[in-house]
């Protein structure tokens, strides 16, 4: 097994419970490590034989356009895309960080973390 890490995705979005975050947005930062099998890649040097992170980096664009209330709902749906557009990933952790979060203090980020891996 080895492990494919994509830090730091740096995305405006529209999440939230209050009425004010889904009209003007905020800043998050998502973080993606899955584990799959390398060895083949490692051998082959052949993209079709690795995860391909340009695409993990597409699902959790386009899973972070899709407004939710919360945090949660958008790290199942980034996990449940992942392991239904790429076989290879065996286990997967996503965490996503609302920063400078509307929560009544000085917080510079609040950040969810959700793993799972393929049944």
């Amino acid at each position: 097994m080895g492990i494919i890490k994509v830090e730091n995705i740096r995305v405006f979005a529209y999440h939230g419970c209050l009425k004010e975050e889904t009209k003007i947005g905020s800043d998050y930062l998502v973080d993606l490590e899955v584990k799959a099998d390398l060895q083949p890649s490692a051998k082959s040097d052949q993209l079709k034989d690795t995860v391909d992170y340009v695409l993990l980096n597409r699902i959790i664009k386009e899973e972070m356009a899709v407004p939710s209330h919360l945090l949660e709902t958008v790290a199942r749906r980034i996990l449940d895309r992942i392991f239904k557009e790429d076989t290879m990933v065996r286990k997967a952790t996503v965490w996503v960080s609302k920063l400078n979060p509307p929560i009544g203090g000085d917080v510079e980020k609040v950040t969810i973390k959700m793993m799972d891996r393929r049944k």
